[in-house]
């Protein structure tokens, strides 16, 4: 009740210029006998106006004017002592009100003082003398003029219900006043002294704790009684306010600290609020939460921790930073797809579509994902398989999972892991800690609104692991499909269900994975592409989306597939098509520059155009290894992270003690492998012909180009071993010849991965002739036939036979 009361303390300062005081301001005549002095009320008057302020009749209120024009306005009204018409903004951020920005009516006001406080701001003490309506804005610059008409006194009816009224409207606002503590008890004797009646209800609408719009409708009442009776309305309501508030105080009868104090402060506006059925914006926010928590599927876990953190957040002040933990806590709780599902669409046809339109071969892929989907369709349920797409950059493995989210009719999520060294990025962080928020598994599933998406985990093999923890161990939880349906994420406190989710790794290395992790995926290797697949890929899909990008039409570019050929055979060295996709970005660029200069664009690409565009120096050579006349030269077929390779091993000897020297950047499994082939040599030096003097009076240098590049595994074994005895028995090894195999003492070969790689690398190499373990001959009959008809093969069992075919002079 009565915020203007603070006025009247207000004007103690601002009238009185010797004491800087003066005695309490009261609305009776005889006290303020200014009141009575006659002022002809003019036809056009100079308005101004206010943001938060409604003046009434008979009111004396300071105002702080800050706006130039309404400063002007005041000084010019004080210098003249004339009228200004005082009117009400409807909206308080104008500062530059128009006709349509003002109430019409308001309250001609007599300026008794202007003063200029020491903030060099001013303020205005105004007297309201009579109520007036504008008839006309007649200017607006440089004060706002309008021609307006006074509205008479309120007229005072004798009847014993308008007594009645006025004298309930008096024992109200005393009563209000008795509530409020802050109120001095003078004003109860002021508000009992007041003898007129229109000057009963100016005072109280003035002081009345309602919002403008509520005082300007009072104001624009004209009957007395009509404005007494809703004035006694809005009182009776300040009433109860009050007494629920002195009722919550009644309750806390114990000393409180200051933050203590802030909380009861913040309880008390609250229940206010809530009694309203209106009330700040944290508690819309709270009762939004409520509603949205009856509409939610939630499990029973989750809904007794929503229930939980809901009646200790009502109970906190909203100030606090706990207060901000829990309104994000209770947000995950609501936002999370608990069971919101998508709908898997098991139409085994279109999904085979699908999948054959976005990707060129991978047969074993989209046989697993049809198989994926016929289970589903028979059983109805399944547990998602963990799939780890394993192969070379650039053979498709991201974009085949979006591919298979297609198919599926589900939600495609992709997280990559290159680089990861924090557990807490895969499940949270606690609440307790400073910028807490749950593991990215949890925020990918909030991204996309469903528990079941296709989610593609991007480089797993390139999981990092230090003093922060090792993320590849809380990837276990993740991708187990025994244990995923309970996953427990740091943050959100309650186990998930993450069953529902496919969960599809890609990397480009088994043996940098877990050996834990590795061993709950489903491995499926995604093997090279050979020339004729890269032709197939590049007209299907590399051309088309390229020729999109550079606005080009398909009359406008095209291209022979001889010339496909070259640009794989001598500008690329991959097993993937990525950097034949970046081959084909000049020749488009080129054709992009004649189009847009209006000259004559070839027919169609061929080789000669292929050879003037790209960069002559980045043409692989295939002769570079064919041409091995010299012995102790041997040349293997190598795995490496973007496809298959050829290993070149030269070897020499010295006079020396028998040492054996390996160079190239060699890991320790290969020199291994180089010392094994050593031991082997020894061992049959006779049966081979080879001279046992030679071992101790020579040291032998094996060495490997490209000394750059780390070099290791088992593969280079049946090489090591050919280019040795090469050396030793001075025999050159058979031309355009190229093996690959493990060894050991015994004499045996031992099968190896990477075939399909390996021989790729070789087809492109000019390689014509090629060594493998008899047990690899299986992954070499998967391969197209046409893909490897110019290559022979030789299956073998024995280091012999490797020796027997590299050196034919040993058979």
């Amino acid at each position: 009740m009565f915020s203007m009361i603070k006025i009247q303390n207000t004007l103690k300062l601002l009238l009185d210029e010797e004491s800087e005081m003066f005695p309490l301001v009261s609305i009776n005549e005889e006290d303020f006998p200014e009141m009575n002095e006659f002022m002809e009320i003019p036809e056009t008057v100079v308005l101004l106006p206010l943001r938060n302020t409604v003046l009434f009749p008979n009111i004396v209120v300071p105002v702080s004017v800050g706006r130039d024009k309404s400063l002007k306005t005041v000084k010019k009204a004080h210098d003249t002592n004339q009228l200004i018409g005082v009117i009400t903004q409807r909206s308080a951020q104008v500062d530059d009100p128009t006709s349509k920005d003002l109430y019409t009516t308001g309250t001609l006001a007599r300026v008794v003082k202007i003063l200029k406080l020491p903030d060099d701001t001013h303020t205005v003490i105004l007297q309201g003398r009579q109520r007036f309506v504008i008839k006309k804005i007649t200017t607006l610059s440089p004060y706002i003029k309008a021609q307006i008409q006074a509205l008479p006194e309120e007229k005072e009816e004798q009847t014993p219900e308008f007594e009645a009224l006025m004298s309930s409207l008096k024992d109200s606002a005393v009563r209000a006043i008795e509530l409020s503590p802050q109120i001095p008890n003078d004003i109860t004797f002021l508000v009992r002294n007041i003898d007129k009646n229109a000057h009963l209800t100016h005072f109280i609408c003035s002081n009345l704790n309602v919002p403008i719009e509520e005082k300007q409708k009072l104001l624009e009442i004209n009957d007395l009684q009509q404005r007494g009776e809703k004035l006694l309305g809005l009182l009776h309501h300040e009433i109860q306010l009050l007494e629920l508030k002195n009722k919550i105080q009644s309750r806390v009868n114990v000393e409180i600290d200051k933050q203590q104090r802030d909380y009861f402060l913040q309880q008390q506006m609250k229940t206010i609020q809530e009694e309203l059925g209106e009330g700040a914006s944290f508690v819309g926010e709270l009762q939004n939460l409520r509603e949205r928590a009856k509409q939610k599927l939630m499990p029973t876990a989750a809904r007794e921790a929503f229930d939980k953190e809901m009646r200790k957040i009502q109970r906190m002040n909203p100030n606090m930073a706990d207060y901000t933990v829990s309104l994000n806590y209770l947000e995950l709780l609501l936002d999370l797809p608990w069971d919101e599902v998508s709908q898997d669409n098991l139409d085994l046809k279109r999904a085979s579509k699908i999948l054959e339109d976005d990707h060129y071969g991978l047969d074993k892929i989209k046989e697993r994902i049809l198989e994926y989907l016929a289970v589903i369709k028979l059983k109805g349920d399944l547990k998602s398989p963990i799939l780890c797409f394993v192969g070379p950059p650039g053979v498709g493995k991201t974009s085949l999972g979006r591919s298979i989210a297609r198919a599926l009719g589900r939600k495609y999520v992709r997280m990559s892991l290159g680089g990861l060294h924090d557990e807490s990025e895969v499940r949270g962080h606690r609440k307790t800690y400073i910028g807490a928020m749950p593991g990215r598994i949890l925020q990918s599933l909030l991204r996309v609104g469903t528990s079941n998406p296709v989610f593609i985990l991007d480089e797993i093999d390139k999981v990092g692991n230090d003093f922060r923890g090792d993320p590849s161990s809380a990837l276990l939880e993740v991708l187990d499909p025994e244990q995923n349906s309970t996953f427990y994420d740091n943050y959100l406190e309650l186990e998930y269900d993450l069953s529902r989710v496919m969960f599809i790794a890609t990397a480009n290395n088994l043996s940098t994975i877990q050996p834990a992790l590795l061993d709950r995926m489903e491995i499926i290797q995604l093997s090279g592409y050979s020339t004729e697949e890269k032709i197939e890929i590049a007209k299907k899909h590399l051309i088309p989306e390229q020729r999109e990008k550079h606005g080009l039409q398909p009359k406008q570019f095209k291209i022979s597939d001889k010339a496909l050929a070259v640009m794989i055979d001598e500008y690329t060295h991959e097993s993937g098509v990525r950097d034949l996709e970046r081959k084909i970005a000049p020749l488009m660029r080129h054709i992009a520059k004649l189009v847009a200069m209006y000259e004559e664009t070839p027919s169609k690409i061929d080789v000669e155009m292929v050879h003037q565009v790209l960069d002559i120096s980045t043409r692989m050579e295939p002769e570079r290894y064919t041409g091995n006349n010299a012995a102790g030269v041997a040349i293997g077929l190598a795995w490496t992270a973007s496809g298959g390779d050829i290993l070149f091993v030269e070897t020499n000897r010295s006079r020396g003690k028998g040492n054996l020297i390996l160079t190239g950047n060699l890991g320790d499994v290969m020199k291994e492998s180089a010392t094994t082939a050593l031991s082997f040599i020894k061992a049959n030096s006779k049966t081979l012909g080879i001279n046992e003097d030679i071992f101790s009076e020579n040291d032998l240098h094996i060495h490997i180009p490209e000394g750059a590049i780390p070099k290791d595994g088992p593969s280079a074994g049946v090489t090591l071993l050919t280019a040795l005895v090469s050396l030793l028995s001075g025999q050159p090894v058979k031309p355009y010849l190229a093996m690959s195999g493990e060894i050991t003492l015994r004499g045996k070969v031992l099968p190896v991965g990477g075939i399909k790689e390996k021989i790729l690398a070789a087809q492109r190499a000019g390689i014509k002739e090629v060594i493998l373990c008899e047990e690899n001959r299986k992954n070499v009959e998967k391969i197209n036939p046409n893909f490897i008809k110019n290559l022979q093969f030789h299956y073998v069992k024995t280091m012999q036979e490797v020796l027997e075919i590299a050196l034919p002079s040993k058979k």
